[in-house]
């Protein structure tokens, strides 16, 4: 089954150059142009990246992130969710390597088979990076105004959010 794996590629590859020569596309011009607007498209988003980024790190440098969770740490409990997967919740909408990083950190200190762990890994699998895809995807083609796209977002993040404590305690029989 391996040995497939390794043809994949290339075979996939080649159906493409195959079907771009029998359509009597210029293939390589085609890679070439499209190339081209990959590099304009990472250009045009760089910005917003490097904005996020340092956002982030001085977010975990300060202690805010901390000072937040053990604020909202009462709500927390009130929906069903451990104080624990706060970090979580707080940084997945920013970044995706940030909230992985906390995600490695639950399951050292709490296991990835505990109620805490799987509260994680199903709110981690859940929610998105928002602010993430809307820098990304917005800012490569040229959208200004946001509008409703950052609260509706911000609310299906935090249902999902909510929805994971409940879900871990209902299909595993654990809770808080």
């Amino acid at each position: 089954m391996e040995q497939i794996g390794v043809w994949v590629a290339p075979a996939f590859i080649g159906l493409i150059l195959a079907f771009g020569l029998l359509k009597r596309v210029p293939v390589f011009d085609a890679f070439v142009s499209g190339a081209r607007e990959g590099l304009r498209s990472c250009v045009s988003i760089l910005p917003p990246l490097i904005g996020l980024m340092m956002g982030i790190t001085m977010l975990n440098a300060s202690g805010a992130l901390d000072i937040f969770s053990s604020f909202l740490s009462p709500v927390a409990h009130a929906l069903g969710l451990p104080a624990e997967v706060l970090p979580l919740a707080l940084i997945k909408p920013i970044s995706g390597s940030g909230s992985t990083a906390i995600l490695s950190q639950i399951f050292t200190a709490y296991g990835p088979d505990s109620w805490i762990g799987r509260v994680a890994s199903v709110m981690s699998a859940s929610t998105e990076t928002t602010f993430y895809c809307i820098a990304v995807y917005y800012g490569a083609v040229g959208v200004k105004k946001l509008r409703h796209t950052v609260p509706a977002s911000l609310l299906a993040d935090l249902s999902a959010c909510i929805a994971s404590g409940l879900a871990v305690s209902v299909f595993f029989h654990q809770g808080g």
